[in-house]
């Protein structure tokens, strides 16, 4: 490990990168709204375009990524991330920002999905594999820990762009140690089939639909997302050189690991939503006290990665892998029955699925690549990451649902009738994503026996 130290703290500085934007960026909204007199369908767009980039682009790159050179898609994806946080210096309204976060969504579609096919890469054996992989997501949880104190704190003697514009060093930073630690790609771990341009885009059309459709909370945007998957899959089947080998997702250590990625995302995204709600309107909490009241989750995210070695070399990667999708299952559960009653059974929750999700980041994401040929891992890393950003949205639109049409009222007029009512919300959303996220992890389960057998 040692000896990668140049090359792990490149990887790092780019997941800090991808943790670190969305967390700190969230802070100032406020302060751009007043600064370019944005609307609030402005605001939106300026967060909501970097993720549908980010979602959609992933497979794609990630697939030219395995053709042409991770390492190469690396370096030009953080040069592009350095010039959009040079051109935040330069925006005078809220399209040109949107624009240059656009441009940083495309950015961390290049980089992200790469920084985990490269620290798989540079080790031979799985435990070293777990340890990189650990140490970049450790530092980018950090970074998502700190973002809202460190980006408020700025805000208060500097101006908003110096937000954007940090992106610029840790890039450079990155660029250095990545082209200086990471070995120029194997000829042999590249393939050479021709890019599927056709099943690019419809790929792209598909994940920005499903990242879309859950919030549009519509009919017609689910159909249509339906059909964009049907097509994407359609085209993939039927082409010579398709861009996502089918039969690649289907092998029981990726379906297994993505099954897993994807509970995880569900839960953790639907219930920090409610909880969020919970702390600030049915209890009357500050936003300082409630961001008080998520600490213990964030303590176990950050020390959690200790925990995660000695569980691999116990169980293994692939119980780890489940166990780790079913205490999440747990917390989510515990949340639904108990959680209205107290703030102890809160913790309690947030403390499942904190431990739960930060073993399984690591090792079923793991499992993924393990799973795949050695020329495949880059779009390997891009399906882990696109079940979770897909799952993130149906989780927070199944609490949103749940929320519009249990509660009565507006949600800034809270009374006894609408603490009860939420109650009753968290007791609907939180079955119901207690209800899928454990058909995932059975799912999991299933093609895991599959191997075995």
């Amino acid at each position: 490990m040692r000896h990668a130290w140049i090359a792990l703290t490149g990887l790092s500085a780019v997941f800090l990168v991808e943790m670190l934007d969305n967390s700190i960026l969230t802070v100032a909204l406020p302060t751009i709204g007043r600064d370019l007199d944005a609307s609030a369908d402005q605001l939106q767009l300026v967060t909501s375009a970097y993720a549908v980039l980010f979602g959609g682009l992933m497979l794609t790159l990630s697939a030219l990524a395995d053709r042409v050179g991770r390492r190469r898609i690396m370096l030009v994806g953080l040069v592009l991330l350095g010039v959009a946080g040079l051109a935040t210096a330069f925006v005078r309204s809220a399209d040109q920002l949107i624009g240059v976060r656009a441009l940083m969504g495309v950015a961390a579609a290049m980089t992200t999905p790469g920084s985990m096919a490269l620290a798989f890469r540079l080790f031979d054996d799985d435990e070293r594999r777990v340890r990189a992989t650990t140490l970049i997501s450790t530092v980018g949880l950090v970074g998502l820990a700190i973002g809202p104190t460190a980006g408020g704190f700025v805000l208060s003697f500097a101006p908003w762009q110096v937000l954007l514009l940090v992106n610029v060093p840790v890039a450079a930073l990155a660029f250095g140690c990545i082209r200086r630690g990471v070995a120029v790609d194997d000829p042999e771990q590249l393939h050479r089939d021709p890019v599927d341009v056709p099943g690019g885009l419809l790929g792209t059309v598909a994940v920005v639909l499903a990242l879309v459709a859950p919030a549009r909370g519509s009919w017609w945007w689910a159909g249509a997302a339906g059909l964009a998957v049907i097509a994407f899959v359609l085209r993939e089947r039927t082409a010579r050189h398709p861009l996502l080998d089918l039969g690649l997702v289907l092998r029981p250590l990726v379906a297994s690991g993505l099954a897993y990625k994807a509970a995880t995302g569900l839960v953790t995204a639907g219930m920090g939503y409610l909880v969020t709600l919970q702390f600030q309107l049915a209890w009357g909490w500050s936003p300082a006290r409630s961001a008080l009241g998520m600490l213990p989750q964030v303590a176990v995210l950050i020390a959690g990665g200790s925990l995660i070695g000695p569980l691999m070399r116990r169980l293994g990667l692939e119980r780890a892998a489940w166990l780790s999708a079913l205490t999440v299952v747990l917390g989510i559960a515990v949340y639904t029955v108990r959680g209205s009653t107290g703030y102890g059974w809160v913790v309690a929750a947030l403390v499942l699925v904190a431990a739960g999700m930060r073993v399984n980041g690591v090792v079923a994401g793991t499992n993924v690549l393990r799973g795949l040929p050695a020329d495949r891992t880059t779009i390997g890393a891009a399906l882990v990451d696109t079940s979770a950003e897909v799952a993130t949205a149906v989780g927070i639109a199944i609490a949103g649902t749940a929320l519009a049409r249990r509660f009565p009222g507006e949600l800034a007029d809270w009374g006894p009738a609408q603490v009860d009512a939420f109650g009753r919300v968290v007791t609907v959303a939180g079955s119901v994503l207690t209800a899928l996220a454990g058909v995932l992890v059975l799912v999991g389960l299933l093609r895991a026996r599959h191997r075995t057998a």
